[in-house]
């Protein structure tokens, strides 16, 4: 395989009278030796376990936030559903950007250029301010035509519109930590981004009742409060991200940046970074199809999905964990030349993965019921939701060996590969089989679509990445 050159292979200089390359450990706090070194398994658990912990509050939050705002009503639900694929297309081009940083971050380190490891993490978070902001005014003049063409009513457009007036602009603050700390997680040091991640939902959870419902002199926002709730959270999370950054010796400070530089960052960073981002935006899209199929049923099938999408957050974060992991242990090894790590982690990733999927599709099963109307009044909202987390979770297996086979291809800089499998089983088979299921089978037969998308490409994605493994031998 092959990677563009990052800037420490350029003779010019990357910080300030200093030339590529440097002696490994040159500022950075913690070199990428512990990704490369000691027993796989425990390494993966130890760099997993902040993360899946960070994860958990975060959508366990969501999980919270939905419950609020469904004592709002079906419609406040509904928009809020409708809202989701925008936020999550959003929020994948952070992660892939994220992604590409930690890749790139990761192969300088694990090759002994921390100087070009900072550089990068500098550079990434500068491309990330200049994204951000044209993706953010492109979506905002956007926002009534694309709700509009997916089937948003009159009756949800004011409260759709309201929303992302607020969440939109204050979106950067969440794109810019984690990139950064995408960074950091190269370097090895998960548990900041995991701790940073707890400290900004107890805040969001602080701020968003009291600005959702009222109290005292503040008053109730309703939906928009909840986005005034996020950009809090944000604020906080954003400067905490900085502040690592520095401490860490991932951030430049002493030489500006200049374009030539810059331009081999970019390139570097998008590498990865452009197909992560087009394979996480692929989720969304999909996801905003299969909206625009439950709508034909009525706003409570919208709603419905909804909350069991939040659910199922929850359900899958040990394996959202373990992509943000996998990304860069596949990048610090495969620069530093251990195959055999990698081969073991595919391993290890399968075994869980099966174990998993059986243990959560069994709980959720039994208790979808009682879940759906902890969040819900609406029988037939509740209904929707309980069908999903009966149908859906018999595939979770296979969508998590999805998640971190595409993780690994990434940390590997085979990304066009990862994006081949999410457009595959996005556009291929889940929405046709889903569009197909909604004809034949009403709403269950949209869930049964969504589960043998899974299964099917989780399949064949962990066929293909063993054989795309660098060979032990």
């Amino acid at each position: 395989m092959s990677f563009p050159p990052s800037p420490a292979t350029r003779s010019e200089p990357v910080a300030a009278g200093r030339s590529e390359p440097v002696a490994a450990g040159d500022g950075i706090r913690r070199p990428a030796g512990r990704l490369v070194d000691g027993p796989v398994g425990r390494t993966l658990l130890s760099q997993a376990a902040p993360m899946f912990a960070g994860i958990l509050a975060n959508i366990g939050f969501q999980v919270a936030e939905t419950w609020f705002i469904g004592r709002l009503g079906a419609r406040e639900l509904a928009a809020l559903a409708f809202c989701m694929p925008v936020a999550m297309s959003v929020i994948s081009v952070a992660i892939g950007l994220s992604a590409g940083t930690s890749v790139a971050v990761a192969r300088a380190l694990g090759s002994g250029q921390p100087a070009a490891a900072r550089r990068l993490a500098t550079d990434a978070v500068l491309l990330t301010f200049g994204v951000i902001a044209t993706l953010g005014l492109a979506t905002a003049l956007a926002i009534r035509p694309l709700f509009d063409a997916l089937g948003a009513g009159p009756e949800l457009l004011p409260l759709i519109e309201g929303y992302l007036q607020i969440w939109l602009p204050g979106v950067a603050l969440f794109m810019v930590p984690m990139v950064g700390l995408g960074a950091v997680r190269a370097a090895g040091d998960t548990r900041f981004q995991g701790g940073a991640m707890i400290a900004a939902v107890a805040l969001n959870a602080l701020l968003d009742p009291l600005l959702i419902f009222g109290a005292g002199p503040v008053p109730a926002l309703g939906l928009r409060g909840a986005a005034f709730g996020n950009v809090a959270a944000w604020t906080l999370f954003c400067a905490a991200a900085l502040w690592k950054m520095r401490q860490e010796g991932l951030l430049e400070t002493q030489a500006p940046p200049r374009w030539k530089v810059f331009r081999a960052s970019t390139r570097s960073i998008l590498h990865v970074g452009l197909p992560a981002a087009a394979t996480n935006a692929i989720i969304p899209l999909s996801t905003a199809l299969i909206v625009g199929i439950l709508a034909g049923f009525g706003p409570e099938a919208v709603a419905g999905l909804g909350i069991a999408t939040r659910i199922e957050g929850l359900a899958m974060i040990s394996f959202l964990g373990l992509s943000a992991v996998v990304n860069p242990f596949f990048a610090a090894n495969a620069g530093a030349g251990r195959p055999e790590r990698l081969h073991e982690a595919l391993r290890l990733l399968l075994r869980f993965a099966l174990g998993f999927g059986v243990v959560a599709a069994a709980v959720l099963w039994l208790v979808a019921p009682w879940l759906a109307t902890r969040f819900t009044d609406d029988a037939a909202v509740a209904a929707v939701a309980t069908g999903y987390l009966r149908l859906v979770p018999i595939s979770y297996g296979a969508a998590g060996l999805i998640m971190t086979s595409n993780a690994a291809f990434n940390g590997l800089g085979l990304p066009l590969s990862a994006t081949a499998i999410s457009a595959l089983r996005m556009f291929a088979l889940n929405v046709p089989v889903a569009w197909l299921g909604a004809r034949w089978f009403g709403v269950p037969g949209v869930f049964l679509g969504i589960a043998t998308a899974n299964l099917v490409v989780g399949t064949l994605a962990t066929v293909w990445i063993r054989r795309r493994a660098p060979s032990p031998g």
